[in-house]
């Protein structure tokens, strides 16, 4: 499987102190690890954002975007097509966000803004009325509600190996007992283990890769039905009644928007 190499901001520092980026990637593109001295706020409006800041793995689908701090190493591999969206913010401007790399909820603003930008192709906000909106968005970054991350992963090997697994194949069904059996703890213990480093339960986590891992596989021909059967639900409308609750929208609407968009 051949991947591509995405070709990078070749700035020593930014033409203006808030710079935009859009592109559409296909599966299997990506960008080597590389920092640079202005922070980024990555976002992709369609698809799954896959990236790895500092070490972390980070995982989001379009309702966040990931915080890459200015001068932190980070790199991206996009396993199926996304509509990328970058927002670069001179160091002074990053002065009042975090500090540390995070996954950022993004409002419906933060989206209409980003969204308008880009079918405008503005990169550089130069007349008034963007210069303000581009001042809305730095507004708007700052008072995004803050998450470590989307999907965390594990440190420990026993639970990374469960996660590896899960995510191998989204539809698992067996139960949080037959996980436990396999890396010879008790239920108790590993529904603990769970929390205390994922800072979520095994039942968040699944739902949560399995929203991911959705959101990928509606950019197939498959049907909704074949879908839901993929990711272990066991009727059509329990799958969708997840799919709504974590995107505001059917996956058929999803899936709509995003052939519009193109």
């Amino acid at each position: 499987m051949n991947s591509k190499h995405i070709d990078l901001l070749d700035f020593s520092e930014l033409p203006s102190a808030v710079y935009f980026r859009y592109a559409d990637f296909s599966a299997h593109e990506y960008a080597a690890p590389h920092r640079h001295p202005w922070g980024t706020l990555e976002y992709a409006a369609h698809g799954v954002l896959h990236m790895e800041v500092d070490g972390s793995r980070f995982m989001s689908p379009p309702q966040y975007a990931v915080w890459v701090p200015p001068g932190t190493e980070h790199s991206f591999y996009s396993h199926q097509p996304i509509n990328y969206r970058a927002v670069c913010l001179a160091p002074t401007l990053c002065r009042n966000l975090q500090q540390q790399a995070c996954t950022l909820a993004i409002s419906d603003i933060l989206k209409a803004i980003l969204k308008d930008f880009a079918a405008r192709d503005v990169k550089i906000p130069e007349h008034d009325a963007d210069q303000r909106l581009a001042q809305v968005l730095v507004d708007q970054l700052q008072q995004a509600p803050m998450h470590e991350c989307y999907l965390p992963y594990a440190s420990s090997p026993g639970l990374l190996g469960i996660l590896e697994a899960l995510q191998a194949e989204p539809g698992d069904n067996r139960p949080l007992a037959y996980w436990a059996g396999q890396v010879h703890v008790s239920e108790r213990t590993l529904a603990r283990q769970f929390v205390r480093e994922l800072g979520m339960s095994f039942g968040e986590w699944r739902q949560r890769l399995r929203f991911l891992a959705a959101i990928e596989a509606l950019d197939s021909h498959r049907s909704i039905q074949e879908i839901a059967f993929d990711m272990g639900y066991s009727t059509g409308s329990a799958f969708i009644a997840m799919f709504q609750r974590q995107a505001g929208c059917t996956p058929e609407q999803y899936r709509r928007s995003h052939l519009d968009s193109r």
